[in-house]
């Protein structure tokens, strides 16, 4: 073993064996008759520890920095009240041997804070005693009840806040965790605190009546057992007593005061002499209060040679802060140190940044903050909406301008590849053709960026007229937010990777935990889940109900399936969750289909090349592709949803086949379709599809016949 690790584990036994060694001395103060010597280290420790604790307490920024307070209050409570019994045990043992038998301490307090009038001492205690139990005690007690009572009262709306904002992913799932353990270890300080506020006023108490028992125990024990006069068992014991009740109620005192100023503080950065600083530093305060000070000062029988001075010393204050002020606001900032032209940073060849928005120089005011940047605001929409929808955190969209663009060009970038990209108009507004028109007006003629549709640039004053005329106007914001919308939707697979996947497991972790347990990693590793969640993004299926995928792959764990073969499955399992993202659960679910005989040649080209991408034959595959774009044309054109339903076998490799033309099909299995889903057929795909070779020919007839 290292000699480090050696004196790290001393230090630590060492830490851990203080806490009861200390208690035992405790214990050994108040049973053990200890000397005048031991006595006198342990009240200058204890006054020691009262300042430290003070210290820190005026240190801290927020009341959790010392959330051990609480318990540090108790313990030093505790040796104080031990110090009580121990100095009461000397004092009425060894009282009538004079002042000086209880140990220096106490007699210093007795003879020189006093001046050895034992009844001014008196007063001076019973004063000390006010300030503390009446004004300092009681305001803090109350102080912490209110707290530790709103504290608790607003204990589930935090917590509520915190869920809210992991949900809206404003929050990572450590985080939230922190933000957690912060809410509960508030809770717990201040409801500390509500008690910790009584051990003070305890202690105050109990100086006063060991104080009484001192007095009064002295003069019954120097009269009737050392023969003293009452005047002199009055003069040595009423003497010690109130030394002794000084000693002990200075640093219960200061622990007051601790206990204060830690209860009635409010968060800030600064500690509680920077935030006091802070906020006596304006130079308006100050110069008023020497004006009314030199007023003040001005009238006749005022000790004009204080107040007159003091006014002066406010002005002086005040000015120099606004000269402070004054200079601050004038100096330069510190320039940037100059670039080593040499250096290369990872910034200089990567970005971060998964989704990307360029533009060109024209379209800089659609992001200007001083003309209400309106792209920035929906793209943050954007973002926040399909967040919602796709069951993950989407990445911000990192807007930048490019001088290599043209100035009315803009171009969108998701995981490094430009998916769109086209014109735009910031003075004029895209008039889109409804297909419905009473009129046509002029204007430039374009395709719309998103849906490819007609559509023409006209003036911004002709928007009312083409409205009148029935096109859909919409202004240029809104054109490039659209097309950035879909284009992270057709794109949220290269968004999602497996920091993702780890974030939706720790998620489930929070609500599901023996769910998330089951499913990673003993289940499945990570990257495992990571390629499913992309899988089913590809084909548009969301994340949203993880719990319900979770499930499915938890359960089919055990058949210990291939990858195509897991997400087939798993897809059949929350079949009903990806019919509800066609249509509304209400609903009849319009599906087009094959005829017999077209989907019987589909799977027996899988069942000839299993495995493979792309199994349809070239002919084919074109041939299939034309008879499903006629049936599927008229339903787009109308925007109504549907889905392409195949049989199990073939719908893997006929979803890639359709998703390369016809990316908004969905593509789905009978197996998917829930059996208490009411469906429509609004289409059969049932033409004549090209001959195959004649070995393919004749094996697919023999396989027609045998089905």
């Amino acid at each position: 073993m290292t000699p480090g690790l050696n004196l790290r584990n001393a230090g630590r036994f060492a830490g851990a064996a203080a806490l009861p060694a200390g208690m035992l001395i405790l214990v050994a103060l108040m049973v053990i008759p200890v000397s005048p010597l031991i006595l006198d280290i342990s009240f200058v420790a204890n006054i020691m520890i009262s300042l430290l604790i003070l210290m820190v307490a005026l240190q801290a920024s927020k009341p959790l920095d010392f959330s051990a307070f609480p318990t540090v209050l108790l313990l030093a409570t505790l040796f104080r009240l031990a110090l009580n019994v121990a100095s009461t045990r000397v004092v009425l043992v060894h009282g009538h041997e004079g002042t000086a038998s209880a140990g220096h301490v106490i007699e210093a307090f007795g003879q020189v804070l006093i001046g050895g009038d034992y009844v001014v001492g008196l007063f001076v205690f019973v004063v000390l005693m006010i300030i503390n139990l009446v004004v300092i005690t009681k305001g803090a007690g109350r102080v912490s009840e209110v707290s530790a009572r709103f504290t608790l009262d607003a204990l589930p709306g935090k917590q509520m806040a915190i869920d809210a904002d992991l949900n809206a992913g404003l929050l990572t799932p450590d985080e939230a965790k922190a933000r957690r353990q912060e809410v509960a270890t508030e809770a717990d300080f201040y409801g500390s605190m509500d008690g910790a506020s009584k051990f003070v006023k305890g202690d105050a108490v109990a100086g006063l009546l060991i104080l009484f028992v001192n007095i009064v125990g002295g003069l019954i024990l120097g009269i009737f057992s050392h023969g003293l006069s009452f005047s002199e068992a009055g003069s040595t014991y009423v003497t010690l007593a109130i030394g002794d009740a000084l000693v002990a109620q200075i640093p219960a005192l200061l622990l007051s005061i601790a206990a204060a100023a830690i209860v009635t503080r409010v968060n800030s950065p600064l500690d509680l002499s920077g935030q006091i600083g802070s906020q006596f530093a304006s130079p308006t305060i100050w110069m008023a209060v020497s004006g009314i000070l030199f007023i003040l000062g001005m009238v006749p029988a005022m000790p004009q040679m204080l107040i007159l001075p003091a006014s002066a010393i406010a002005g002086v204050i005040g000015w120099q802060l606004r000269r402070a002020a004054a200079d601050q606001a004038a100096a330069p900032e510190p320039a940037a140190p100059a670039a080593d032209p040499h250096h290369i940073d990872w910034a200089d060849v990567s970005d971060a940044s998964a989704c990307q928005l360029e533009i060109g120089y024209a379209l800089v005011a659609l992001v200007d903050d001083r003309k209400g940047a309106p792209l920035m605001t929906r793209a943050t929409g954007i973002r926040r909406q399909l967040s919602k929808e796709l069951g993950f955190v989407v990445p911000p969209v990192k807007v930048s301008d490019d001088l290599s663009l043209p100035g009315n060009v803009y171009r969108i970038s998701v995981a490094g590849v430009i998916v769109g990209e086209d014109e735009v108009f910031p003075n004029e507004m895209l008039a889109l053709d409804s297909g419905d028109l009473v009129a046509k007006v002029t204007g430039r003629p374009c395709k719309d960026p998103t849906f490819g549709l007609d559509a023409l640039w006209i003036p911004k004053a002709a928007q009312n007229d083409a409205i009148a005329a029935g096109y859909t106007v919409v202004d240029p914001a809104t054109v490039v937010a659209t097309h950035l919308n879909n284009s992270i939707i057709a794109s949220a697979a290269e968004l999602f990777g497996i920091d993702d996947a780890q974030a939706l497991i720790d998620n489930l972790k929070l609500h599901y935990p023996q769910l998330a347990q089951n499913l990673s990693p003993q289940g499945y590793a990570l990257p495992r889940v990571a390629a499913l969640c992309k899988a089913l993004l590809i084909e548009r299926v969301p994340l949203r109900d993880f719990r319900k995928i979770a499930e499915a792959m938890v359960a089919l764990a055990a058949q210990q399936l291939g990858d195509g073969d897991l997400i087939e499955a798993v897809r059949q399992r929350i079949g009903a969750l990806i019919v509800q993202t066609i249509v509304p659960s209400r609903m009849p679910l319009p599906v087009v289909t094959f005829s017999p005989e077209i989907e019987v040649l589909l799977n027996q080209a899988v069942r000839a090349n299993p495995g493979a991408e792309w199994p349809f034959e070239h002919g084919m595959a074109m041939k299939i592709v034309e008879q499903i774009g006629q049936a599927v044309e008229p339903l787009l054109l109308s925007t109504r949803s549907f889905a392409l339903v195949a049989s199990p076998i073939c719908r893997p490799a006929l979803s890639r086949l359709v998703r390369a033309t016809f990316p908004d099909v969905a593509v789905i299995s009978y197996l998917e379709i829930p059996a208490n889903k009411q469906t429509e057929i609004v289409a059969t795909i049932g033409a004549e599809v090209p001959r195959l070779g004649a070995a393919e020919d004749a094996q697919t007839k023999d396989e027609y016949h045998e089905n």
